[in-house]
């Protein structure tokens, strides 16, 4: 059964049970009310009935005083304790309760009796004679009017159940059909996007803020964020395949060589193993880097806290200085009273600052400068300043693109797949900081990171910060 369908019978079965149920209380409630206020009807009369035969004199007072209170469709009886009828009046319209049976009873009752196939309210009432005597007041009275008012009733609720049901079912029906209707929408997108391999979207309604709105919004969401992926898986292929041709070409030209005229001339094979050890050592790192690139910023496991700037720019430096044997040279801020510190990742921020000193480092000869910086809200600035032959100022917006590179004819030789910088970009982001460059051709390029002062220590990972910043959204 298609859900559109359950909906509509599941929905129509309940109300329709509501009604119904309601309806049985009523109808039961009323009835119960009216059985109830007929047997008071009857006993009241018995009682009045009572309390004038006790006032009378002889048989004939009796008999007198039974027509005078006999009920309109009903009988009135005395009968002794013996069992002796004194007397019976019975109303021109209910002859035939003169068969019945006037039985003695010792205690005052009222209640509904059955006689020839009718219904009617009995009630007894013992009574002392002049005479000192007991006998019983007895009442029949007919409940056919209380029966009729039911029987009206009974249909009244029946008409108002079938015309309450009528609604309902047509409710129900429009129930499904709202609730169907962004289901079967997404379902036909989904089903055109595999036939055509394009990303469509959900259209929305303006101001609606139902659940049936925020799926949508998130199947719309879902659908940016897979075609974001997709656009970059693509791109991702294309590049990657073309950079690591030119190295494998490299490689497989050297090797041929190597095979043919390698073992006669011995600098030919010293070129060789160094051309090869070089495009391998290339390949190694571009793999590393698109394998971080690849991996999914949830395990990336950043975690944050207060950094010490000053500490983690003198140890890169240091590193920096004994890897590349290159001079680093290391500015903090004078007369500083205490560290500056920043909110951030100390392992991430140090693989940035080695990103950006080793893309200074093949751009320039000179002295690189690392500066830190306390900045007037709390935060910091890390800047890495080269002396290189920098970067023409209509393509620094393209240089954090993956294997985007600046002018092949003016970096030949100096190597890389163009994805330090993306990667530093990224990396940038999982620890909460800004990285910009600002450059001038041919004087030099200055990196900087930008960092919060957060005064809140607790460590937080980076999977659950992502989390959170979707769940907010």
């Amino acid at each position: 059964m298609r859900l559109r369908s359950k909906i509509h019978l599941y929905s129509s079965v309940l109300f329709a049970a509501v009604i119904i149920l309601m309806n049985l209380s009523i109808y039961a409630l009323f009835s119960r009310m009216s059985m109830n206020s007929e047997l008071d009807r009857a006993e009241a009369e018995a009682v009045t009935a009572a309390a004038g035969l006790r006032q009378a004199a002889d048989a004939a007072a009796v008999k007198d005083l039974l027509r005078a209170y006999v009920p309109l469709d009903g009988m009135l009886g005395v009968v002794g304790v013996n069992g002796a009828v004194e007397g019976r009046v019975t109303s021109e319209g209910e002859q035939e309760l003169s068969r019945w049976k006037l039985t003695y009873a010792e205690q005052r009752e009222a209640r509904t009796v059955r006689f020839e196939g009718r219904t009617f309210s009995y009630a007894s009432i013992p009574v002392i004679w002049s005479a000192g005597e007991v006998a019983n007041v007895q009442v029949l009275q007919s409940l056919e009017p209380a029966a009729d008012d039911l029987r009206v009733l009974r249909r009244v609720l029946i008409a108002v159940t079938i015309l309450a049901l009528l609604p309902v079912f047509l409710s129900s029906w429009l129930l499904g059909r709202l609730v169907m209707h962004p289901i079967q929408a997404m379902t036909s997108t989904m089903r055109e996007i595999r036939g055509s391999g394009s990303f469509r979207r959900l259209e929305q309604r303006d101001g609606a803020r139902d659940e049936l709105a925020e799926m949508g919004e998130t199947f719309n969401s879902m659908m940016d964020q897979l075609e974001s992926n997709y656009d970059k898986q693509k791109s991702f292929v294309s590049n990657a395949s073309h950079e690591l041709k030119t190295p494998l070409t490299v490689i497989e030209s050297y090797a041929s060589l190597l095979l043919r005229r390698g073992k006669d001339k011995p600098e030919l094979l010293e070129e060789s193993i160094q051309a090869i050890h070089s495009e391998s050592v290339r390949m190694k790192e571009m793999t590393e880097q698109l394998l971080l690139l690849a991996r999914p910023k949830e395990q990336w496991l950043v975690s944050l806290g207060q950094v010490d700037l000053g500490a983690a720019a003198e140890e890169s430096a240091r590193a920096f200085r004994n890897a590349y044997g290159r001079e680093i040279a290391v500015d903090l801020p004078e007369q500083m009273e205490q560290s500056v510190l920043a909110w951030t990742d100390a392992g991430k921020l140090k693989q940035l600052l080695f990103i950006l000193l080793d893309n200074a480092r093949k751009y320039s000869e000179e002295q690189i400068v690392i500066t830190v910086t306390r900045k007037s809200d709390g935060g910091a600035l890390l800047r890495v300043v080269d002396r290189g032959i920098g970067i023409p100022k209509e393509q620094l917006p393209k240089v954090f693109d993956r294997f985007y590179r600046v002018d092949e004819s003016r970096t030949r030789g100096i190597g890389g797949a163009g994805l330090g910088l993306s990667l530093g970009k990224e990396l940038a982001d999982a620890i909460g900081a800004e990285l910009t460059l600002d450059s001038v051709e041919g004087l030099g390029t200055t990196a900087t990171i930008t960092l919060s002062a957060k005064s809140n220590g607790d460590q937080v990972s980076f999977s659950q910060r992502v989390k959170k910043e979707e769940g907010e959204r």
